[in-house]
Formats: structure tokens, C-alpha cells, sequence
């Protein structure tokens, strides 16, 4: 294969992991980092283009490509604010996808949350929900939008709430019907994305735990 990845969020915990395993695929020749800050990883198949997400029109050119992963996010304490995150959660991933839709990008992925709804009385995922629902009505020909619970792993900012909980949360997860909030690590994650962009279905799936890591249920 020779297809084009552009990665939006690739200094992040699932992004820069995605990064690694995009440019160690044969099935990707091209990989292209959209953030503000240089990703930590060099390899000749990758380029970074260094965005000012406020002003995304100016970088459409670098949006063309056979997929574009959508792994950007904050959390309010980061951002300063409700508004401020739901800038960053909702604002720039929709105008990336908005703009990857009209440079022709068949296939979209997105790191949503699992319990995503837009009518939820938590504003966090009312954002991802709002974020879900804007991006599926774009109508990509393929659409994979990925649920997962509390993720892990090295961050630049530690969270100390999702360090503490991430035990608790993975032994009442081996209770029934709790499978699905299972803690996950952003390499994992990462993998199951890799994975579905060398399938390609068409039309809307999303993917929640049990369905990306069958073996782990």
C-alpha cells in the first residue's frame, strides 16, 4: 500500500503512540503530524506541520491524505476553562474534519468517549457527544469513532484523579457488564486504530472495548 496519514493531536497520549505505529506500517508511506508542537518522533516518512489551530484554513493542503485520526483533547484544568476545552475537545477537531471532508479524506477516526451524548448532563460528554454527532453528519465514506473508557499511560501533564482511579476502575471492571469501562493504556488504543484503517468499512462504526479487544474480554 501507499497511503497518507495525517495525524491531528500527534504530541498527545494515543497521538504520538498512533505516530509510532503509522510509521513502522508498510501499509503507510506518508504520515503527517498536524499540532503546535513537534512530535518526539523523527522517521523519514514523517512530516510535521506546525499549526495555529485557530486559523486551520490556512493548512488545508497538509489535510489531504486516505486518513485522517482525530486524537486532540484537554481537560478543563489544562485549558483554564469550560470554553476554553471546548475549544480545543470540540471547535478545532470539528473545523480539521470539516476541512479533511472537502479535500476528499475518505476515512475518519475520531477518540471519542465512552458514555459520548450530546444530551448528557455532564458538559465533558456533551462535548464529545455534540463532536460525534457534527462529524458523523459530514458523511465521510468510512467514519470509525472510538469509545474508550479512562485511558493510560505516560502524559507530559500528569492526572493525578485518572492515576488514582485507573486501579479501582480495572477490578470492578471484572464484574458483569462492566467490561466496557475497563481502564486501557493509549498504546492499545492506538492499535485498534492502526488495525481498522487497514480494514476501510464504509459508512458509520463506532468501537467500544469488547469490540477493539475481543481477547480481553
Amino acid at each position: 500500500m501507499n497511503k497518507t496519514a495525517v495525524v491531528l493531536g500527534g504530541t498527545g497520549l494515543v497521538g504520538s503512540a498512533l505516530l509510532e505505529l503509522l510509521v513502522h506500517s508498510p501499509a503507510f508511506s506518508n504520515v503527517r503530524c498536524i499540532s503546535r508542537r513537534a512530535p518526539h518522533l523523527d522517521h523519514p516518512k514523517l512530516t510535521h506541520c506546525h499549526a495555529d489551530f485557530e486559523q486551520l484554513e490556512n493548512y488545508a493542503e497538509a489535510f489531504q491524505g486516505d486518513c485522517l485520526f482525530s486524537c486532540l483533547g484537554t481537560t478543563r484544568k489544562q485549558a483554564g476553562s469550560l470554553a476554553a476545552q471546548r475549544r480545543v475537545d470540540v471547535d478545532y477537531q470539528l473545523r480539521a474534519a470539516q476541512i479533511a471532508a472537502q479535500q476528499g479524506v475518505p476515512h475518519y477516526f475520531l477518540v471519542s468517549a465512552m458514555g459520548a451524548n450530546a444530551d448528557s448532563l455532564s458538559a465533558y460528554m456533551q462535548m464529545k457527544g455534540e463532536l460525534e454527532n457534527a462529524v458523523i453528519a459530514l458523511n465521510f465514506a468510512s467514519t470509525s469513532i472510538f469509545q474508550p473508557s479512562l485511558l493510560t499511560g505516560a502524559r507530559d501533564q500528569r492526572r493525578w484523579a485518572e492515576s488514582l482511579s485507573a486501579p479501582l476502575m480495572e477490578a470492578a471492571c471484572h464484574l458483569p457488564g462492566l467490561k466496557n469501562y475497563r481502564p486501557i493504556s493509549g498504546t492499545q488504543l492506538a492499535q485498534a486504530m492502526l488495525e481498522r484503517s487497514l480494514e476501510y468499512t464504509q459508512g458509520l462504526k463506532r468501537y467500544r472495548l469488547g469490540e477493539c479487544f475481543p481477547k480481553s474480554e
